[in-house]
Formats: structure tokens, sequence, C-alpha cells
């Protein structure tokens, strides 16, 4: 009997519902190989892990986030008041094979600069098999179609090659190279606009 009901029984479905029923006060989204979920308090082992990856140290920069305790703070002080104010926010990319968080991806509502900004970086493991493409794609669709969004904007660091690549498969076009607030690097800004919003 037990045999049974674990053969009926789909992993990836009833991880679907679940998250549909816990995150029903705010979106969450689907592409062929991937849930990109609200990151929550949940998250916070994930978000220590991603915060203190070498690309992220590298190209995103330090935010002394130094154990899980601190990867809470950081989510609910970080990530939630944005989800609450707009509706969007940070995403944990979940893969559904075998719902593994491998990554994040999110709109940004950022200082310093004009639309929102699109942003992703994932664990190395999961780097260079399409699912940031996959994901960051989702987000321009939602963002666009969904949220309203009239332009979405990107930075990168000069040497960040890859990711220039992705935002350009993107669509997005570079645009100037600036500086955002409490920052001193100069950074490569990408533009890509609302052309339904415009009409």
């Amino acid at each position: 009997m037990y045999k049974k009901v674990l053969a009926s029984f789909d992993a990836n479905t009833f991880l679907i519902k679940f998250l549909k029923n816990k995150m029903i006060k705010y979106k969450w989204f689907e592409t062929e190989r991937l849930i990109l979920k609200p990151t929550s308090i949940d998250d916070s082992a994930f978000v220590y892990e991603l915060l203190n990856s070498p690309k992220w140290l590298k190209y995103i920069g330090n935010r002394n986030v130094n154990s899980i305790e601190e990867a809470k703070e950081y989510i609910k002080n970080k990530m939630q008041p944005q989800l609450e104010r707009l509706g969007y926010s940070n995403y944990t990319v979940i893969r559904k094979s075998d719902t593994i968080k491998i990554g994040s991806c999110g709109l940004y509502d950022r200082e310093g600069l004009e639309g929102i900004d699109i942003g992703f970086a994932f664990l190395p493991n999961y780097e260079k098999k399409g699912y940031a493409f996959e994901a960051a794609n989702k987000m321009k669709e939602v963002g666009f179609e969904e949220f309203g969004i009239w332009q979405i904007s990107a930075i990168t660091a000069k040497d960040n090659i890859s990711s220039q690549r992705l935002l350009e498969k993107l669509g997005l076009k570079f645009d100037k190279i600036i500086k955002i607030p409490n920052d001193d690097e100069d950074l490569l800004l990408y533009k890509l606009s609302n052309t339904k919003k415009e009409e």
C-alpha cells in the first residue's frame, strides 16, 4: 500500500501547491525548469551561502552577512520591505527536478538608478547551465507584463563579461558608465524600455 502511495507522489506538484498556499500574498513564477518564489526567512541558510559565494563577493560586494541569523535579518530588512511596498523584490530560484535552491533573481528599486534594476546570482555549481538566463528572462517578462514597469536597468562590473553577455541576450543595451551612491567603482549601466508601455 505504502509503495503505491509513494509511487503516485509527485514531489514537484506538491512543492508547487505548497508554495502557492504559503506565498499567496505575493506572486511567484514558474519556467520550464525553475520556480521563482519571493525570498523569505525560510531561505536564510541559502541566502547566507549565496551572499558569501566567490562571485557574489567579487562582483556584488561583501554584505557582511556572517551567519544564518544575520542572513535572516538581511532578508527582513533589505528584501521584504520592497516586496511589501511594490509586490516584487528578490526571488529564490528553485530547480524543479530536485527542489534545490540554486540562485536568486529579482527586480530592485535601487537608489541612484532610473527604472527598476534586474539582478541575478547563482551558486557556483549551477552556473553555465542556462538557469540565470531562464530566471532573468522570466523576471523581465513579468516586470513588463504583470508589474507594469516602464524601464528595466542593470548594472555590472567592467570585468564581469558573463553578466554583460547575459544582459545583452535579454535585450538590454549598454547606456553609459555610472557610479551609484556609496560605491566608488565605475559600473556599466544597461537599459531596456517597455515598448508596450510607451504605446
